[in-house]
């Protein structure tokens, strides 16, 4: 009996090395070859596209589906695929690296652990609070002005605060990121999902918001509930962490709350070019349009004047930039390798197939099903078309009129778009806001679905019941 016993445990231990996880890189080249294969099973096609002159967006003419000629990926086409790829994403990535040595060279003056160190001295008795109201605070960037990709610069700091107070690295990163992202999904004032999308359904621009605030809300609640169980059950047993082997590698960096260190000018000299650099961001982001080319310049600036205010020489500025660029290479690397799996599908002619495709197979549900069909029509497009603006100007043109022959309403449908275009960026790998940020932090992606799954699993059953309400009460 002991044996047999002895048997299966053994058997067990070798199941669990044989299903081991793969490397994230494995993943993500497994999905390019599944992309490939596709483009010789799905049939080529593509929508007609006309310029809006109103808004200078270009937009799919319904109805105007139409097979072109097949253009399949050869495996031997993968490797310059990949390559593209990380071309094509050369913005995000270099902007990733900058951001590292950015940060980097912030944290080797000892501005954010005296900070920090405060802050958990504090709220030594009442930390859990930072986690609500950090999302909500990167909700109303979200909700606003659109923050997704840009979250990522803020992640270094969520971290450490959540390590001053007991906490760890996925619980600063999620308090960021889901913050933000809950912010972008509701979307009450964002111009370019929302907005668009209700500019191209022909409908008054933000108007509704008072079911988005009450998404918004629900967001907002269910992830501090979810975080701060977390964040407990870590703070109890550190053990308990999901990135336990990630916070182990920092313990030396832990914050001896006994003995803080003094702010110094350099220290405040640091504070306000932070301070600085991001209301420069926000500036720049909502009133000049500024995207990864300016907002890498800013950082890099931001650098750089860091560095002078702590009195350091121009070579010790390098050093700890290079330094900060180094322990980011992997995850930055991780985008351009996703970005592959677009470029494939975009190679092969099949995007619009699928949009083509699964539009259809919506209008063919029994009526009271197809307003759920249209809210997951719009979560799986967001796997093929991860920009919001993007996915606004390709599926709305066709949803709207199968919306109007359905008898669902046109607010309803933009609510389908934003919920699809929202929920999915937290677990996608082709998502640049969730890499990007998981980069930054240096968290796995496959602990990151471990953790979020269940989270994810709550907003889109609330989706599911407020897509429902809006189609009952004609939204």
């Amino acid at each position: 009996m002991g044996d047999k016993v002895v048997n299966n445990f053994n058997n067990t231990a070798s199941s669990r090395k044989w299903f081991k996880m793969p490397h994230t890189y494995v993943i993500l080249i497994f999905l390019v070859l599944v992309a490939a294969a596709l483009t010789y099973v799905v049939p080529a096609g593509e929508f007609d596209r006309v310029e809006d002159q109103a808004t200078g967006k270009t937009l799919v003419v319904p109805n105007s589906y139409h097979e072109v000629d097949a253009n399949p990926v050869s495996i031997v086409s993968i490797p310059k695929a990949i390559v593209h790829g990380l071309v094509d994403s050369a913005d995000v990535v270099f902007f990733i690296l900058i951001i590292g040595g950015t940060f980097e060279i912030i944290s080797s003056t000892g501005t954010i652990e005296a900070i920090t160190g405060r802050v958990a001295r504090n709220f030594a008795n009442k930390g859990r609070w930072v986690i609500p109201i950090f999302i909500t605070l990167f909700s109303v960037a979200g909700f606003t002005m659109g923050m997704s990709t840009e979250v990522m610069v803020f992640v270094p700091i969520g971290i450490a605060v959540a390590r001053a107070l007991g906490f760890d690295a996925l619980t600063g990163t999620a308090m960021v990121s889901l913050g933000a992202a809950s912010g972008f999904t509701a979307g009450i004032l964002n111009p370019f999902n929302v907005g668009l999308a209700q500019a191209i359904a022909e409908v008054p621009m933000f108007s509704g918001a008072w079911l988005r605030i009450i998404l918004l809300v629900c967001l907002i609640a269910v992830t501090s509930l979810y975080l701060v169980r977390y964040a407990g059950k870590v703070r109890s047993n550190p053990e308990k962490s999901l990135v336990v082997e990630l916070e182990r590698e920092v313990e030396n960096k832990e914050l001896d709350l006994s003995n803080l260190p003094r702010m110094q000018v350099q220290h405040y000299l640091t504070i306000v070019v932070i301070v600085a650099g991001f209301a420069t961001l926000i500036w720049g982001v909502s009133k000049k349009d500024w995207w990864m080319e300016e907002l890498a310049a800013l950082f890099l600036t931001m650098g750089i004047v860091t560095g002078f205010c702590a009195r350091y020489g121009p070579s010790r500025i390098a050093n700890e930039f290079v330094k900060g660029a180094k322990a980011i290479t992997y995850g930055a690397l991780i985008i351009g390798f996703a970005r592959g799996i677009m470029v494939v599908l975009d190679q092969g002619d099949i995007i619009d197939s699928i949009v083509y495709g699964l539009s259809t197979v919506v209008g063919e549900l029994p009526g009271p099903v197809q307003v759920l069909g249209m809210y997951l029509f719009q979560n799986v497009m967001n796997i093929f078309i991860t920009s919001g603006t993007g996915m606004a100007v390709t599926t709305m043109p066709i949803m709207v009129p199968l919306a109007d022959i359905i008898g669902v309403t046109r607010q309803t449908t933009v609510l389908a778009f934003q919920l699809g275009d929202g929920f999915s960026n937290m677990i996608l790998p082709t998502s640049s806001a969730l890499m990007g940020s998981l980069a930054v932090s240096g968290i796995p992606y496959q602990k990151w679905v471990k953790f979020f799954l269940p989270l994810m699993c709550m907003w889109i059953i609330i989706g599911a019941v407020l897509m429902v309400v809006a189609h009952a009460i004609n939204y």
